[in-house]
C-alpha cells in the first residue's frame, strides 16, 4: 500500500484533522527533555478505543511499526519514534473520557488520554482520592502513567500505578481487543494480565482505559521543610516518624542543596524557607482523613523533639495551604530547573531505604575522584528508595563535553546500585535511554523471559520498536 493510501485509511477511521503530517507532527517527534528527535510516517489521534483498534489492525495488515504516545512527558524517549521514518504515532490524547466513577466501590475508570490532573479532580468531585502525584500531573496522561509504572511523591503511603490499578482496557498488536475493565480487588482466575501491560512502555499493546483505586480524601494535611546534615540522619528520621505516626505519613522527600540552589535560580517567586543553608533538607507530609486529629501539633511536637536531640537542624512547618503549596512547589520545579539550567546525566534509581546513604556516600565518592568538578543534583523520594541522582558540570557551558562520558558515569552509578540490590529504573521506564544498559544488569532469564513475552504477543515486532529491549 503507498503512503498516500495508508493515509486515506487512517483517515477514513479517525478523521483527516486527526491525521498530522509534516511539519504538524513536529511536536510529537521530539521528547520532553529535547534529547531525542525522530521522524514518522504520520501522527494520528484516534478518538475512541474502536479507532486505535482499527488503526492498529490496519498497521499490522501492512506490517508498519507503531509507537504508542500519550502527553509526551517522559523522560527516557520512550514516546519517541526513532529516525528511519517508518513508524505511525498514535497519540491518545482524544481518549479523555472519565467513564465511571463508583463511589462505593472506591474506583475511577478513565480513558487513557485523562490528564493526571483531570483523574484527581473527578476523584475529589466524587469526595474521593486518587493519590498519584507527578510534578507533571497538569500534563501527563493516564495510559503514560500506566505504560511507565509511574510512582511520584505518594508511593510510601499508596504505591505506584500497579498498585493503584485494578483493571485496564487495551488494544493488541494485532487490534484486538482486551476487555479487562474489572473493578475487583479479588480476582483469582489465572494470569493477572493487567501487569504485563502496565510498566511495558507500549510494548505490548496500547492501553486505552484502566480502572483505578480511590481512597478517602484527607480532610488535613501537615508539611514541614527540615534541614539535616547527611542522608543516614534522613533515614533515621523517616523511621521514626513512621512508627510514631504510621500510615499517616504520605510524603517523604530528600532535596539535596544544589537542587534547591537551581530551583531558586531558575523557578520564579520561590525562596528558601529556612535562614541559614543546609546540606541536605526533608521535605514531609502527613496527611489523616480525620479533621479533628491534630495533626500540626503531632508533627510539631516530634520534630520538637528531633532539633532538641540535634538529629534535626532547623525546620519549618507550614502554617497555611499557601506555605505547603510553596514548600511543595520547590520540589516539583526541581526537573524543571534542571532543563533550564541545561542537559545533566540523569539517573532514576531505586536501593532499598536502608541503604540510600550508603548508595549516595559511595557514588559521590567514585564520581568526585572520576570527574573532581562534578555537581551531583540529587533528590527523590526516599520514602520508597527511589532516588533521582543527576550530574552536570557547574558551569551549563562545559556540560557538552561532559555528557560524552555518560557511558562511564552511568557505569560507576549502576555498578553501585546493582551492588546494593537496587534497580537502574525506578519510575521512568527504559526506553531509548537504557534499553541497552539494562542489559548489564538483568539475568540472562529475565531477559530471556522478557523478550518470549514479547514474541507471544507482537510477534512480528511492531508495537514501539528500539523501546526497552535491545534488538
Amino acid at each position: 500500500m503507498s503512503n498516500e493510501a495508508f493515509i486515506r485509511r487512517l483517515a477514513a477511521i479517525a478523521g483527516e484533522a486527526a491525521v498530522l503530517t509534516g511539519a504538524d507532527m513536529d511536536a510529537h517527534l521530539t521528547d520532553w527533555r529535547g534529547r531525542y528527535t525522530g521522524r514518522a510516517r504520520c501522527v494520528v489521534k484516534p478518538a475512541s478505543t474502536e479507532e486505535v483498534a482499527a488503526i492498529v489492525a490496519l498497521c499490522a495488515e501492512d506490517r508498519i511499526p507503531m509507537v504508542p504516545q500519550g502527553g509526551n512527558t517522559g523522560l527516557v524517549g520512550g514516546a519517541t519514534p526513532q529516525h528511519d521514518g517508518h513508524e505511525v504515532v498514535i497519540n491518545l490524547s482524544r481518549l479523555r473520557r472519565i467513564r465511571e466513577i463508583d463511589a462505593a466501590n472506591n474506583t475511577l475508570t478513565a480513558e487513557a488520554g485523562c490528564l493526571l490532573a483531570e483523574v484527581q479532580a473527578a476523584a475529589e468531585g466524587a469526595d474521593r482520592l486518587f493519590p498519584l502525584s507527578l510534578a507533571a500531573e497538569g500534563s501527563c496522561e493516564i495510559g503514560g502513567n500506566l505504560s511507565t509504572n509511574a510512582g511520584g511523591t505518594a508511593v510510601l503511603r499508596y504505591g505506584n500505578m500497579r498498585e493503584l490499578t485494578l483493571g485496564i482496557e487495551a488494544v493488541l498488536p494485532d487490534g484486538r481487543i482486551w476487555h479487562g475493565l474489572r473493578g475487583l480487588r479479588k480476582d483469582n482466575t489465572g494470569y493477572d494480565l493487567k501487569h504485563l501491560f502496565i510498566g511495558a512502555e507500549g510494548t505490548l499493546g496500547i492501553v486505552t482505559a484502566a480502572v483505578l483505586k480511590l481512597y478517602p480524601r484527607p480532610r488535613q494535611a501537615a508539611t514541614a521543610w527540615l534541614a539535616l546534615r547527611d542522608p543516614a540522619a534522613a533515614v533515621a528520621l523517616l523511621s521514626r516518624l513512621r512508627g510514631a505516626c504510621g500510615e499517616r505519613v504520605t510524603g517523604f522527600e530528600i532535596v539535596a542543596r544544589p537542587a534547591l540552589e537551581l530551583v531558586l535560580k531558575h523557578i520564579p517567586d520561590t525562596r528558601d524557607p529556612l535562614a541559614n543553608a543546609s546540606p541536605w533538607y526533608v521535605l514531609t507530609e502527613l496527611t489523616d482523613t480525620l479533621a479533628d486529629f491534630d495533626l500540626a501539633g503531632t508533627l510539631e511536637a516530634i520534630l520538637g523533639a528531633e532539633i532538641g536531640a540535634g538529629r534535626v537542624a532547623d525546620a519549618a512547618v507550614a502554617q497555611d495551604l499557601a506555605q505547603q503549596k510553596a514548600f511543595w512547589h520547590l520540589r516539583e520545579n526541581i526537573s524543571e530547573a534542571q532543563r533550564i539550567e541545561g542537559i545533566s546525566i540523569k539517573h532514576d534509581i531505586a536501593v532499598p531505604v536502608s541503604r540510600i546513604a550508603e548508595f549516595i556516600a559511595h557514588a559521590d565518592a567514585e564520581l568526585r575522584r572520576a570527574f573532581p568538578d562534578v555537581r551531583i543534583v540529587a533528590f527523590g523520594h526516599i520514602g520508597d528508595g527511589n532516588l533521582h541522582y543527576n550530574l552536570s558540570r557547574p558551569e551549563a557551558a562545559e556540560n557538552a563535553g561532559f555528557i560524552a562520558q555518560t557511558p562511564q558515569a552511568n557505569r560507576i552509578v549502576h555498578d553501585i546500585v546493582a551492588a546494593l540490590g537496587g534497580s537502574i529504573s525506578a519510575e521512568h521506564g527504559l526506553g531509548q535511554l537504557k534499553r541497552t544498559e539494562i542489559l548489564r544488569y538483568k539475568s540472562a532469564v529475565e531477559m530471556d523471559l522478557m523478550r518470549a513475552v514479547k514474541r507471544a504477543l507482537d510477534p512480528h515486532g511492531l508495537m514501539n520498536p528500539g523501546k526497552v529491549l535491545a534488538d
